[in-house]
């Protein structure tokens, strides 16, 4: 499919209508939620006591990581989000609540444990070298009822929602019996979006949306992947595992992320079709993840169809990978970024046109 064709559909009125429709949308992140600590400093030597740089302290800042960094995407692109996960009863929680209550999110599905530590990744960064990472972060079986009242809260939540989007960071927290249990409370009525982790042994069978990268993919499928051709359509290996993950896990949708290559969606009795990404400049792919499915899944909530609501998930993590760490955009700027590689793509097809005019 050309480009042309891709975009036809997606005017700049239909954009914008889509973008105000998801202000109205429920959306619940359910997951491993994360909270991102940087120590920012400069290193201009080497310690006396071992060989290991000696970081001189500048700065500390905080941002939301795994399901919070969702849940972010999804507020900052106006979608009315509520979080469930759990934290420990500890300061690294408070803070995290913190920030997810300044953007707009709900903090009332957390359910704090004494029994655990707020998942917290600490990374000592260098000038622009990351020194190294700390992670704080308990793994293990909650108790009978840390687990019951989650999924008391859940269940209630889960009636008056449009989507729910599952973020497996494999943390521990997503659990068969927890899936399961999401499956049951939405019925066919709540769309249920995945990225999958292909190390989980949970059943990934019948959700509506599944976003593996290409390497989660190729494991998903048990397949090797010695192919690397430039045009997604003619690679072989990446349309049978496509095909595989189709027939034998019956997602609604397949979306396949493919880096610099864009995204591969497939639809249930369609033919894939290829989106070719939009990123110009690539200055940190960290959560762009968390960006494609937040942002798809707030696009088909708000009744865009897969293709628009790819389109627009494409353009969106186009912009996030030019922004340093884990990085939202607003719906402005989605909608800037439509338009503007409409009119260029038009211009230059035109262009194009114009060479072959005698």
């Amino acid at each position: 499919m050309l480009i042309e064709q891709l975009y036809s559909g997606l005017t700049q009125l239909r954009c914008a209508k889509i973008l105000a429709a998801a202000k109205r949308v429920r959306i619940l992140v359910v997951g491993d939620v994360i909270l991102d600590h940087f120590i920012w400093g400069r290193s201009t030597r080497i310690s006396p006591e071992a060989p290991v740089p000696v970081v001189e302290i500048r700065s500390e800042s905080y941002m939301l990581g795994g399901a919070a960094n969702v849940a972010r995407n999804l507020s900052s692109l106006g979608g009315r989000v509520k979080i469930f996960g759990i934290v420990g009863r500890d300061a690294s929680a408070d803070r995290l609540c913190q920030l997810l209550i300044d953007d707009a999110i709900d903090v009332s599905g957390l359910v704090r444990s004494a029994k655990c530590y707020t998942t917290t990744k600490t990374r000592i960064v260098a000038g622009q070298q990351q020194i190294a990472r700390l992670d704080r972060e308990t793994k293990s079986n909650l108790d009978w009822k840390v687990k019951q009242a989650l999924h008391r809260r859940l269940e209630k939540a889960i009636a008056l929602a449009d989507a729910v989007i599952i973020a497996d960071y494999n943390k521990g927290f997503i659990t068969k019996k927890l899936l399961d249990t999401i499956k049951i409370c939405s019925g066919e009525k709540v769309w249920l979006s995945l990225d999958p982790k292909p190390s989980r042994s949970i059943n990934l069978q019948g959700l509506s949306l599944l976003t593996p990268n290409r390497r989660e993919a190729f494991q998903l499928a048990n397949l090797s992947d010695n192919s690397k051709h430039k045009n997604p359509l003619k690679d072989t290996q990446l349309l049978r595992v496509a095909s595989k993950l189709m027939e034998a896990l019956n997602p609604k949708i397949l979306l396949i992320t493919l880096s610099e290559h864009g995204i591969l969606l497939c639809i249930r009795s369609h033919q894939p079709i290829h989106i070719p990404t939009v990123a110009k400049e690539v200055y940190d792919v960290s959560g762009a993840g968390d960006t494609v499915i937040a942002s798809f899944t707030l696009a088909i909530a708000a009744g865009a169809s897969p293709l628009e609501a790819a389109l627009l998930s494409n353009h969106a993590a186009g912009l996030v990978v030019g922004k340093i760490g884990t990085a939202t955009i607003t719906p402005s700027e989605l909608g800037r970024s439509i338009n503007s590689f409409k009119t260029i793509y038009q211009g230059t097809a035109q262009s194009r046109a114009s060479e072959f005019t005698f």
